[in-house]
């Protein structure tokens, strides 16, 4: 409601703040600011779990690194009473990863190459099915526990395994 007193129009409270809620309205004015920071949450939202799943990769190459170091310091060694101590050891010295371990524990085996498998001979001096002798293959795994670094991660604790094969003879 507007009245005039002495030439002035007077208005209502309710009247200005309609009218700057309209100015506002129109206003376009810090509109990217408003958008960013009502995005920003959502965005950090994603992005934090998805930095959490790669440095969960990135630790996972770590151990698949730490059991082929052991697999190549088991081609350049021969296989004695001591080996499976020394390739573990090789396993847990080729990373920082302070909870990585040889686990279980390397060993040795006789068998037969059969496409992308090792069938095991029933000793080391059978004979494979192409007509070669069995050979020596060491199996090294390592493993570690997984810890997410960051809140709300999708993974949770998980332990992060890898195995390596490799014929020494």
């Amino acid at each position: 409601m507007t009245t005039r007193t002495g030439g002035r129009a007077h208005t209502t409270t309710l009247q200005r703040w309609a009218g700057r809620l309209a100015f506002l309205a129109r206003a376009e004015r810090g509109n990217a600011a408003i958008e960013f920071a009502l995005a920003t949450p959502i965005l950090v939202a994603l992005l934090v779990p998805v930095a959490d799943l790669g440095m969960a990769f990135s630790q996972q190459i770590q151990v698949q690194q730490a059991a082929q170091a052991g697999a190549q310091y088991a081609s350049m060694h021969p296989w004695a009473n001591g080996s499976a101590t020394a390739i573990s050891n090789a396993v847990t010295s080729a990373t920082n990863i302070s909870t990585l371990a040889a686990s279980p524990a390397p060993n040795q085996f006789c068998g037969c190459p059969t496409g992308s498998a090792i069938a095991t001979a029933p000793t080391c001096t059978s004979t494979c099915s192409d007509g070669q002798p069995a050979g020596y293959y060491v199996v090294v795994n390592a493993q570690a526990p997984y810890a997410p670094q960051l809140p709300y991660s999708i993974l949770g604790s998980v332990t992060l395994a890898a195995q390596s094969t490799v014929r020494v003879r």
